[in-house]
């Protein structure tokens, strides 16, 4: 008995030393993925699409390598570092695409999971209201409206994904969140495009005053 014991014992540690150099080895590598993606949001807001590119091709090397390191570790690849990772890439690379109206990538192009991908989508929709407010501020009201539909287009998808949270990673919790961010915007962009309009009248009725000189008043029969 205590020969086989002695046996047992070393073949645990040399398969937890195995698994546990796996998880350190991938873990910072998580960690400069999630650091990209939020550096290449940035990029995206500051119209750098350039280095906003270059940062995702360096997240998704990383995504890439964190698989192949614990492809014999699948409990650690699903322990939740890897799926952040990957989370945060899919809000990148879904942002710049939402942005710049190209096509959006899904979670097997991007080689992701799906709960990932839909949470990452889902923050996204965070990120492009602060994309519309930038855009509100310089007046560009045609493309506002266009980023709106966009984000009640992803909540459209998003509340009809109805599975439980240990299926979507708590994707129930973010579409609430991001029901909120969509009609905090709505609103918002209401009051521009209100205010935008009363400008315009104002200024067709100074107009009418500099040409005519008074507003005729109607007639009172």
């Amino acid at each position: 008995m205590p020969d086989k014991l002695e046996q047992i014992g070393q073949q645990a540690i040399e398969h937890l030393s195995l698994k546990h150099a796996a998880r350190e080895k991938a873990l910072p590598k998580s960690r400069t993925v999630i650091r990209h993606c939020a550096n290449s949001i940035r990029a995206t807001h500051r119209h750098e699409r350039e280095r906003a590119n270059e940062l995702m091709a360096q997240a998704a090397q990383l995504l890439q390598e964190m698989k192949d390191d614990l492809l014999d570790h699948q409990d650690i690849y699903y322990a939740g570092f890897a799926q952040d990772a990957q989370k945060e890439y899919a809000e990148a690379r879904c942002l710049a695409a939402l942005t710049q109206y190209q096509e959006l990538p899904d979670a097997e192009e991007l080689g992701i999971g799906w709960a990932a991908y839909l949470n990452g989508l889902a923050e996204a929709a965070g990120e492009l209201r602060r994309y519309l407010l930038d855009q509100l501020r310089r007046g560009n009201l045609r493309d506002c409206e266009a980023y709106l539909r966009q984000m009640d287009d992803i909540y459209s998808l998003l509340i009809s994904v109805d599975f439980p949270d240990a299926i979507t990673s708590g994707l129930r919790r973010t579409t609430d969140v991001t029901r909120g961010i969509l009609e905090k915007t709505r609103g918002d962009l209401t009051t521009s495009v209100v205010q935008a309009q009363l400008q315009h009248s104002i200024q067709e009725l100074y107009q009418a005053l500099g040409q005519d000189g008074a507003i005729n008043a109607p007639r009172v029969e």
